[in-house]
């Protein structure tokens, strides 16, 4: 029975010696060996966020630590801005929708980018936002907002919190927080961290904490206050998932043994510039634009001539190579190629090389080779470049 080669957009390939980590032997979560645990792991995922603040770990998935964000910071009728340029930004419409914020969305088309100059001119006659939600790795089309430059206009333009769901790019795309002002930062475990799926983690600036201490809302599982207060002791409010927290801090070290966070970074924009070439190579569309286009998923359209649906199919059953297919409006139109997290440019040329056979199953006109000739050159120009770097 042969494994698939995951390519998809969470979850995501796990390392050996993640797996191995988690294999460790359980002990109570109000332990000494828990709290070393906890705070040697919660210090060294600071790197990743860009930040000096806490980082808190929820026992659930990235949404739950979304809806954190919200129910923390928000009361029932307060206006928010909602940017949404896909799937998951419309998840945090639905979160603030069912609390009953009062949301303005600012909608893209999918497949665009929100730029800091339409965020400007969203902002300029709306009063008293308390909060402005964007997704910074948007999943369904492969889109980065440019968060910098977002946090910066709402900074400028209000007094309104900017968070952030950085689920399916924490890891994998640049992160700080602290410097782009930032006022909240969520990712989850099993994207560009490497990890199952359970584990959320979540970041809160100074000025955050204030507007959650005189946040009336009731949350109690969720609670941030709750969360804060017990990582000062070492623990969480409730039990946590210690297995996928001994995997976390063995992630840290192996973004350590690559030579800091900086490179983990170029290797995912490496990725991404390879898949992009291999793609034009090949005559197959791009939803995204250079520009904006994410470092740890590639949203592609189908090849011209080919049911969708039967090439994802025939790929995954003959090749054991797994994509995901698109969402929404863009179900049966693009499919998604990942490269986060235990993902490397040989990966890259082993998948674009599986479909390329795929691809002369079903008789696509293309030269057979173009693809992987074209990632590996955009390869062999990064590796002249480490070379001749200072």
């Amino acid at each position: 029975m042969y494994e698939n080669i995951l390519r998809h957009p969470g979850p995501t390939p796990i390392p050996k010696k993640v797996q191995l980590a988690m294999n460790r032997d359980i002990f109570s979560h109000r332990s000494n060996e828990f709290v070393e645990l906890y705070r040697e792991t919660t210090e060294l995922v600071k790197a990743v966020f860009g930040t000096k603040q806490d980082i808190l770990l929820l026992p659930s998935g990235g949404t739950a630590a979304l809806e954190a964000a919200a129910v923390n910071t928000v009361n029932a009728g307060d206006d928010v801005v909602v940017i949404t340029v896909g799937a998951f930004g419309d998840y945090f419409v639905s979160i603030c929708e069912k609390y009953g914020f009062n949301v303005h969305k600012l909608a893209k088309q999918w497949g665009q980018a929100c730029t800091a100059e339409e965020l400007r001119t969203f902002l300029q006659p709306l009063q008293h936002i308390k909060a402005v939600f964007i997704t910074y790795n948007e999943t369904s089309t492969g889109i980065l907002n440019p968060i910098a430059a977002l946090a910066q206009v709402v900074r400028e333009e209000s007094d309104a919190l900017v968070i952030v769901d950085g689920v399916s790019c924490i890891g994998g795309a640049p992160a700080e927080m602290d410097a782009w002002g930032i006022d909240i930062l969520v990712t989850g475990s099993q994207k560009a961290m490497m990890l199952p799926p359970g584990l959320s983690l979540v970041s809160v600036s100074d000025r955050a904490w204030k507007v959650i201490e005189d946040n009336t809302m009731p949350s109690y599982y969720l609670n941030l206050l709750s969360y804060r207060d017990w990582a000062h002791k070492g623990m969480t409010p409730n039990t946590p998932t210690i297995t996928l927290i001994y995997g976390l801090r063995e992630v840290c070290k192996l973004i350590e043994e690559e030579g800091g966070f900086a490179h983990t970074v170029a290797r995912h924009d490496l990725m991404k510039n390879m898949v992009r070439s291999a793609m034009t190579a090949l005559h197959m569309e791009l939803l995204t634009t250079d520009e904006f286009a994410s470092p740890t998923i590639t949203a592609i359209m189908a090849p011209k001539g080919i049911a969708l649906d039967a090439f994802l199919h025939h790929l995954k059953q003959h090749y054991h190579l797994d994509f995901a297919g698109g969402l929404g409006p863009l179900q049966g139109e693009i499919f998604r190629f990942g490269h986060m997290g235990y993902c490397f440019p040989s990966d890259i040329l082993q998948a674009v090389s599986l479909m390329e056979a795929a691809l002369q199953d079903f008789a696509y006109d293309f030269e057979p080779g173009a693809g992987v000739s074209a990632a590996h050159k955009v390869f062999l120009a990064a590796q002249a470049n480490t070379i001749t770097s200072p």
